[in-house]
């Protein structure tokens, strides 16, 4: 599912006819960067695109004192078609993408266990940071958002509530964690046996 396709389609049928920087000024206003995937940097390939597919429509040019002249756009039919399949499915489906921390976890370097606990401590700095600066910029949208809205950005707050009840139970297993990587006897590598025929 394109994030980005449905945020740009959503908005133009929601908000009607726009620029280029029209819709990357609502993203910011927004701040999908802080609960979407989407880079606002990448809204104006995604445009190209959608214009290319015949999803958006050229409606009129603007040209505002010595800035240079902007295409305006229109959602068209299919774009409509297109955007109602990207809702059935971005509120069917559940996205848990796996985090790269798991991998790294299973392949600590034997060198530096010692600094694990600095890492994860300084992880759960981060984590309780981004939450208190979520929680922050959700209270100060709050005047401003729909019911809807309010909820969406609320997901995100939840999320990083479960993740730092996670890490708070990871930081108190951590010393058994780092005794049974310093005591665990790695297996040897498996050997391929080729069988010689004798003729």
């Amino acid at each position: 599912m394109s994030s980005i396709r449905l945020f740009i389609l959503g908005s133009f049928a929601q908000r009607g006819e726009m620029h280029g920087h029209q819709l990357r000024l609502l993203a910011e206003e927004e701040h999908v960067q802080m609960w979407t995937d989407i880079s606002v940097g990448g809204l104006y390939g995604a445009l190209k695109r959608l214009h290319a597919e015949g999803l958006i429509a050229d409606v009129r040019t603007e040209q505002d004192g010595n800035f240079p002249a902007r295409q305006v756009y229109a959602i068209t039919d299919r774009g409509r078609e297109q955007l109602q399949a990207l809702q059935s499915e971005g509120l069917s489906n559940f996205v848990l993408r796996p985090d790269p921390f798991d991998l790294a976890l299973t392949r600590l370097d034997p060198d530096r266990l010692d600094h694990l606990p600095e890492v994860i401590a300084e992880r759960v700095r981060l984590l309780n940071e981004l939450l208190r600066t979520t929680v922050d910029e959700n209270e100060q949208a709050h005047p401003y958002l729909t019911l809807a809205e309010t909820y969406a950005l609320e997901h995100r707050e939840h999320r990083l509530r479960a993740e730092i009840e996670w890490h708070e139970g990871f930081v108190a297993a951590l010393p058994g964690i780092l005794a049974d990587e310093r005591h665990r006897i790695h297996p040897p590598l498996p050997t391929c046996t080729q069988n010689s025929e004798t003729r």
